[in-house]
């Protein structure tokens, strides 16, 4: 803190500083960017004077917004040259239990949802956000994206298009999905490949992101028996050294997957009817720094 930093100032940017996270995130898709526009935002916020500022959530919402939409242009060339399928960086939490854990992650932030925003512009993905999930006025929306209304409408209703087309209309409860991802650790562990099997559906994919820095699949791969044979060749390659662990992974239940105790792959996936419908494998390593070892 600096002597000209109002202590009003550090509590205000602090109370706020979840959700304009949670705005960065939900725009960019990993958690270094999303910190560096909260950062770029601090320091903005810092430097303005907040006595003029009518409000002080709307004005960092928007220096945020506009921030991260610049920074989602920038990183447009790298998405395109990007090797492989693009998946988020995994938010993961080893203790379920964590009120936070559950509040902040809620699937609208999850995997598969992000999967889905990548097919949108930085002005589609910014305005379906702020409308549909932080439920900003279109008058508010248009402000910060400098459009007007019915453009940001337009945009928004573009997206939801979009979004709704593909997106999984399966409510599972959770405890019903913990518990099918824990058998399927258990069968993955074991490499009883019957067993992965008879959990997956038939027309089960799988989405793999290496980023070419490990092995990964340049398509989406397809079908319960080939996809099950997927984890046991992982485990018939390495007996003994392969290990799993529940965890949340954008806040739902997800797997983390070691290979000789260090992690190798954080895992989503799309629970339908009682089986495992798609599959979000992260190996980027990237990716997976910020998450602990197995030992």
């Amino acid at each position: 803190m600096t002597a000209t930093t109002p202590v009003t100032d550090l509590a205000t940017f602090a109370a706020l500083r979840p959700r304009l996270f949670s705005i960065a995130y939900r725009m960019l898709g990993t958690r270094a960017d999303a910190e560096d526009v909260v950062q770029d935002a601090w320091l903005r916020w810092h430097g303005a004077d907040a006595g003029q500022l009518q409000s002080a959530e709307a004005w960092l919402v928007t220096v945020t917004t506009r921030l991260a939409i610049d920074r989602l242009r920038s990183r447009k060339a790298e998405r395109e040259t990007y090797i492989g399928w693009w998946l988020p960086e995994p938010l993961v939490e080893l203790d379920e239990r964590t009120p936070e854990a559950v509040a902040e992650l809620a699937s609208d932030v999850s995997v598969a949802f992000l999967w889905l925003l990548e097919r949108l512009s930085p002005e589609e993905r910014a305005a379906f956000l702020l409308r549909q999930v932080f439920e900003q006025d279109y008058a508010d929306i248009a402000a910060m994206l400098e459009k007007s209304e019915s453009a940001c409408r337009q945009l928004v209703h573009r997206a939801q298009g979009r979004v709704q087309q593909e997106q999984p209309r399966f409510d599972v409860p959770r405890s019903q999905h913990h518990q099918l991802l824990g058998r399927f650790m258990q069968a993955a562990a074991s490499g009883d490949r019957a067993a992965m099997k008879a959990m997956l559906g038939d027309d089960v994919q799988l989405v793999s992101d290496g980023g070419g820095k490990v092995p990964s699949f340049g398509r989406i791969l397809r079908g319960a028996g080939r996809i099950a044979g997927l984890y046991w060749s992982l485990e018939h390659a390495n007996p003994g050294k392969v290990g799993y662990r529940q965890a949340l992974v954008n806040g739902e239940p997800g797997l983390l997957r070691y290979v000789d105790g260090k992690v190798e792959s954080a895992q989503a996936f799309i629970v339908d009817d009682g089986r495992i419908v798609a599959v979000f494998i992260i190996r980027n390593p990237d990716k997976l720094a910020a998450i602990a070892p197995l030992y």
